[in-house]
């Protein structure tokens, strides 16, 4: 299957990495100011992710459609806090947040 997407910037390995460890340690900050804390494999995960995020940020790939009602369960804050590091890419749709909303609310069980 070809991508009819084209290249928004450059989309090497290394400019992927570099914009997925901008983004990471924004994460890490935002994690920090509302006390949530991920272990080592919601760590791993998450850095899996925002990886994938941005490489579609840079290629200008799509997402494969995803259905608004699997997330109804995850809280407003959460969603919130996942559009917010969402935002920080700058092109990508809401649906990232919808995907990226399942790790922070899973971290945020942590604290119970």
């Amino acid at each position: 299957m070809r991508s009819e997407a084209v290249p928004l910037k450059q989309s090497t390995p290394e400019a992927i990495q570099a914009l997925a460890d901008k983004v990471l340690s924004q994460i890490a900050a935002i994690y920090a100011a509302h006390h949530i804390e991920a272990n080592a494999v919601q760590q791993q995960m998450l850095a899996s992710h925002v990886r994938a995020m941005a490489a579609r940020s840079l290629t200008g790939e799509a997402l494969p459609e995803v259905e608004a009602e699997l997330f109804e369960d995850i809280s407003p804050e959460t969603m919130a806090l996942a559009q917010q590091v969402v935002d920080l890419f700058g092109n990508l749709p809401k649906e990232e947040a919808w995907l990226l909303s399942v790790h922070i609310e899973v971290a945020k069980s942590n604290e119970a």
